[in-house]
């Protein structure tokens, strides 16, 4: 695994180990939502984004349309955080999934120095932001597990199963590998 890798930095090891946090969640996620009778995955939940299908579209554009593209190549596409990418929840779920993986290589192609650096970018109004490259990468991970939580909990207020997406499994899992 890379984090037992001692030529990456400890800023590598750290992005890394919340990129292969950010596969398992999402994995997970998908997985319980697939369950979901449709009637309850695209009805109004009272999250932010409405619906299961509303948030999981809103991951896929924040993280992998908007994110992704400024952290990889430098450019900042224009989208709407509540577009519905995907209508169909089965491409979402394989969206999200194949998205997440993305990350993973990326981190592990910069160079240590890039984590000390800044990201430069457009925010969704056109405007040039200049912020703080690590602490603008945690935004990423950060917000994910942001809207996952709110997507365990509308399963819960279904009655349905909900996944334990704590980063503490996962890292139990890794330890008896």
């Amino acid at each position: 695994m890379a984090e037992l890798n001692p030529s990456l930095g400890p800023w590598h090891r750290h992005f890394l180990q919340l990129a292969r946090y950010n596969v398992w969640a999402t994995r997970r996620l998908v997985d319980a939502v697939a369950l979901l009778p449709d009637a309850d995955y695209r009805r109004d939940a009272g999250l932010f984004f409405k619906s299961v299908h509303g948030t999981l579209n809103h991951l896929l554009v924040g993280e992998h349309m908007l994110w992704y593209p400024r952290f990889a190549r430098g450019v900042s596409p224009k989208v709407e955080l509540s577009a519905e990418m995907e209508p169909d929840r089965d491409r979402l779920g394989q969206a999200l999934k194949g998205g997440a993986a993305n990350w993973l290589a990326l981190i592990e192609s910069w160079p240590a120095e890039r984590f000390d650096g800044e990201l430069a970018y457009n925010n969704l109004r056109g405007q040039p932001m200049r912020l703080p490259f690590s602490a603008t990468l945690a935004h990423v991970f950060n917000h994910g597990t942001h809207h996952r939580g709110q997507i365990t909990a509308a399963l819960t207020a279904m009655g349905q199963p909900a996944p334990e997406l704590d980063l503490v499994f996962l890292l139990q899992e890794e330890s008896t590998q």
